[in-house]
């Protein structure tokens, strides 16, 4: 029993949760000096989505904003959220990529690395823990928590012991989808409390409306240390409020010691930047939403489900696609459903509903999954699926990283090909996201405007063929075409001709499998279109020769849209 102390998520998750981790490095400096005297435990400012985000939509370098917070708030520790042997991807990476990462990223500023694996596989977290350890950081090793016929208090308390017997520092209960109740708080706070001597930090959000009383609940437990969001920017799929804390602490054995007068200071900072941020802060997310009770599902997969839905015409399938949604998490072994594994679950229950074939199509991320490349799932596979995605192929039983050959001194010469580094980061940042990165790194990347989306759409159209826009909605992006009135969107497209493959569904035409004058059978893989953060084959319908392609690689397609005709 002691004073709690508090990470505060105001600058990764919070952000990440509500305004599509859209905040840029110019809006948290000017606060930096104010939270850095607050004496949280640490502030989370790195890893999760923000690496991606700075490069794709911001035009901003992430180690440039890990320096410069650093810099800003030298009295607190920085925080990163690392995905094991994903780092801040969504696939795995070689053992050297992960080794330079780690080093750079605690040379650059990290000095809690708070690490962990989609489907609680301690094989995928043991390169970073050691490096983090070797660099000289505190590793918080973290367990991801989930209801399922086949989670248990037991379980996760026996994978903390061996992150504990793996010299991490502290203990992360990651409820990320906000599903704990106060009674499993209080339960496996409790369980880990009796086996391991460290630390036990407790992170949820606020989805489902428990986790205040769920806070309190493993506190009392013996909880050392809770994940909280400074009010603006907490609630909904964010984090319990930082002053809300602290006030319901105040005069007891757990008391934070902060000071609420300066939190107040900090909010009003944070008030005044949502009127900045509100074209992107999303009301849907800041609601509290019990279906993740019954679903299981994070409140950030279920706003990406309507996405997909919308982008595929489909949002009518709605309550199916949530239906089948337990019944893939069960086919696949009840995975927890965090980064990736929640965007694997949740396209291959939206394939199986609009194909009306369950498994029918199969992408590639679910069928590596399958195969064991991400990890060792909780329970296994349903044997009937895995033999209809993997057919005679075995999956694999080795760590899934044994398997990656090194990829670091690849990128340093593709790179370096290229003129395009200024110092030893850009050959990882290429690493991690290489389309992305060749754009950012030649200076042709953009800041996105934070701007609503308007109805200047149908300004723009004065006749003849439709005008696509791109909308985003909840950071998805999607191309809305606008015919002009009198004429709907079919009429001004060109007629599809007879023998043409068409795709199934909205995506990035990502390559071709095949070229013009190549034999095909039906049934053949003949392009792959990367929907919904997914490679998905686009086959044959017919046997015969290609006659001719018409869509160029890298062009957003719609359903519908002709590729190529099989003669």
């Amino acid at each position: 029993m002691g004073r709690v102390k508090l990470t505060e998520t105001v600058f990764r998750d919070a952000h990440q949760s509500l305004l599509a981790t859209r905040m840029r490095t110019r809006d948290m400096l000017p606060i930096a000096e104010l939270l850095d005297q607050v004496g949280y435990f640490s502030m989370e400012v790195w890893g999760g989505a923000t690496f991606d985000t700075c490069i794709r939509y911001l035009n901003e370098d992430p180690w440039e904003r890990l320096r410069a917070l650093k810099l800003a708030m030298p009295n607190t520790q920085m925080q990163m959220l690392l995905r094991g042997q994903n780092l801040v991807g969504y696939r795995h990476y070689a053992d050297d990529v992960v080794e330079k990462f780690v080093e750079k990223a605690a040379k650059n500023g990290v000095d809690v690395f708070r690490i962990f694996d989609a489907v609680n596989d301690i094989r995928n977290m043991e390169k970073s823990i050691r490096v983090a350890k070797r660099m000289g950081a505190h590793v918080q090793g973290a367990v991801c928590y989930t209801i399922s016929p086949v989670h248990t208090i037991e379980q996760f308390t026996e994978f903390t012991v061996r992150l504990a017997e793996m010299d991490c520092d502290s203990i992360c209960i990651k409820d990320m989808a906000g599903l704990i109740s106060p009674h499993y708080a209080s339960e496996l706070v409790r369980s880990i409390k009796r086996e391991v001597n460290l630390p036990v930090c407790l992170h949820t959000h606020c989805t489902a409306g428990l986790a205040h009383m769920s806070y309190l609940a493993a506190v009392e437990a013996g909880a050392d240390i809770l994940d909280t969001a400074i009010s603006p920017l907490s609630g909904g799929s964010s984090q319990p409020s930082t002053e809300s804390v602290v006030a319901a602490f105040r005069e007891t054995p757990y008391d934070t010691g902060l000071d609420l007068e300066l939190l107040t200071e900090i909010k009003r900072y944070f008030d005044k930047l949502m009127d900045v941020y509100a074209p992107v802060f999303n009301p849907i997310a800041a609601k509290i939403d019990t279906n993740v009770l019954v679903y299981q599902v994070p409140g950030g997969m279920l706003s990406n489900l309507v996405s997909q839905l919308i982008e595929q015409k489909a949002i009518d399938r709605y309550d199916e696609v949530l239906a089948e949604i337990p019944r893939v998490r069960a086919d696949l072994g009840y995975p927890p459903l965090v980064t990736p594994t929640s965007q694997i679950v949740g396209t291959q229950a939206v394939l199986n509903v609009l194909t009306g074939e369950r498994y029918k199509v199969v992408p590639k991320e679910v069928r590596d999954y399958v195969k064991g490349l991400y990890g060792r799932p909780p329970a296994d596979i349903d044997p009937k699926i895995r033999m209809k995605i993997l057919e005679d192929e075995e999956p694999i039983t080795v760590r899934p990283a044994d398997l990656l050959p090194p990829e670091y001194e690849a990128a340093v010469r593709e790179v370096d090909a290229l003129g395009l580094a200024k110092k030893e980061e850009d050959y990882l940042t290429y690493a991690l996201y290489p389309q992305i990165a060749i754009k950012f790194l030649k200076g042709q990347a953009t800041e996105e405007p934070l701007v609503k989306k308007d109805t200047k759409a149908a300004a723009a159209v004065k006749g003849g063929a439709p005008v696509a826009f791109n909308v985003e909605v909840d950071g998805e992006a999607y191309i809305v075409k606008v015919a002009p009135v009198g004429m709907s969107i079919q009429e001004s497209q060109p007629k599809a001709p007879r023998d043409g493959v068409t795709v199934p569904m909205q995506g990035v035409l990502i390559r071709y499998k095949v070229k013009k004058g190549d034999r095909v059978n039906k049934g053949d893989v003949v392009a792959i279109l990367e929907a919904m953060k997914m490679e998905n084959p686009v086959y044959a319908d017919r046997s015969g020769t290609v006659k001719e392609i018409y869509i160029e690689t890298g062009k957003t397609v719609s359903p519908g849209d002709v590729l190529m005709s099989i003669e």
